[in-house]
C-alpha cells in the first residue's frame, strides 16, 4: 500500500529517507527553499550508497506543505527547526492526522512540537547514519548502516509499528521503542560528550579520546549520571568503548558544522544537557566548563 510523505528538510537525512521511499512506491513531498525545489522536481534526488545502491528517484517539491500526508517526517537541524516550521500549517487542524515525525539532536523538541500539534501525532525517532547532501537533490551515503529508532510514548502503537513496517521495507532498519526518554536519552548521552570535545578542541575523535582521555571520561560520566534521573541509560563504561571502537579520524556534525561556519547545535545538545543537569540537581562541572569555552569561542 502507497503512503504519502512529506519531508522537511531534504538534507543529508532527509534527502536519503525521501529517495527510498520514493523507490518503494510512495508518494514524497520534500519541502525546501525555492531553488532546492526546483532543483528536486527538476533532477529527483540522486543517491550514492554502498549500502542502498546508486539511484535516482522522483519526489514532489514545494516551499509548503498544502495537505495533510501519512507522515512528515522532520529533518532539519535544531538550529533551523523554527523557520522549517513555518513551511508547515500554522493551523494544527490543517494536518488531520498527520503523524510528525522529528528526527533531531537533542530532547527538547518533542515537546516544542505537542505545544503546536496534537501530542499523539508526534513521535520522535533517532537515526545512526552518515548522509551528507553534497548538492541539492544529491546525497552520499556514506555509513554501512541506516537504523532507525521511532518512538512516541502517547502515539497509538498500531500508527509506530505500521510507520516502522514502512521505513523498514524501504530499507533502514527500524525497531519500534516503548520509553521515549530512554531512547533519546539513549542518543543524548552518547552524542554529547562526542560533539562537545570534537568541536571544543577542533580534533577528530581518536585525539580526544587519547589527549584529552581524563576529559572525555569525566564528561561521560556526568552524561551518564544526567541520563539516569532523565529515565535514560547511563553506563560510562559501555559508552567509553563504544568511542574506543570508532574510526581514529570520526568527527562529530557539530564539529563539520564550525568547520563550515555553520551553526552549531550547541543549545540543543549542550545547554539542553545543562538544564537536565540543574533540574535534576546533578552537578556537571565539566560540561558547564566545555559548553562555556564554546560559547566564549562565538559558538
Amino acid at each position: 500500500m502507497a503512503h504519502t510523505f512529506a519531508v522537511l528538510g531534504p538534507g543529508g537525512v532527509g534527502g536519503l529517507l525521501a529517495a527510498l521511499l520514493s523507490r518503494a512506491g510512495h508518494r514524497v513531498i520534500c519541502l525546501s527553499g525555492e531553488e532546492t525545489a526546483r532543483a528536486l522536481r527538476a533532477t529527483g534526488i540522486r543517491v550514492r550508497s554502498a549500502r542502498f545502491g546508486d539511484f535516482t528517484a522522483p519526489v514532489e517539491a514545494d516551499t509548503a506543505l498544502r495537505e495533510p500526508v501519512d507522515a512528515c517526517l522532520i529533518t532539519v537541524k535544531h538550529t533551523a527547526l523554527d523557520a522549517a516550521l513555518t513551511r508547515l500549517p500554522a493551523d494544527p487542524d490543517a494536518l488531520g492526522d498527520t503523524l510528525l515525525v522529528p528526527f533531531l539532536n537533542g530532547v527538547e523538541h518533542p515537546a516544542l512540537l505537542r505545544d503546536r500539534h496534537r501530542p499523539d501525532r508526534v513521535a520522535p525517532a533517532t537515526i545512526r547514519v552518515e548522509s551528507t547532501r553534497v548538492a541539492p537533490g544529491e546525497i552520499e551515503h556514506g555509513s554501512p548502516f541506516a537504523e532507525i529508532d521511532l518512538t512516541g510514548d502517547p502515539v497509538p502503537r498500531a500508527r509506530l509499528d505500521a510507520l516502522a513496517a514502512v521505513l523498514a521495507a524501504a530499507g533502514p532498519t527500524t525497531r519500534v521503542r516503548d520509553d521515549e526518554a530512554a531512547t533519546l536519552w539513549a542518543k543524548m548521552s552518547f552524542l554529547a560528550p562526542f560533539a562537545l570535545l570534537t568541536t571544543r578542541y577542533a580534533v577528530p575523535l581518536g585525539e580526544v579520546r587519547t589527549r584529552h582521555r581524563v576529559e572525555l571520561t569525566a564528561l561521560v560520566e556526568e552524561a551518564a549520571a544526567v541520563s539516569r534521573a532523565c529515565g535514560g541509560p547511563g553506563d560510562p563504561a559501555e559508552a567509553l568503548a563504544r568511542y574506543d571502537a570508532f574510526p581514529p579520524a570520526t568527527k562529530s556534525s557539530m564539529q563539520r558544522d564550525a568547520e563550515a561556519g555553520r551553526p552549531l547545535e550547541l543549545d540543543a545538545i549542550g545547554g539542553a544537557l545543562l538544564r537536565a543537569a540543574q533540574r535534576h540537581g546533578i552537578p556537571v562541572p565539566v560540561a558547564e566548563k566545555v559548553v562555556r569555552a564554546l560559547r566564549d569561542a562565538g559558538h
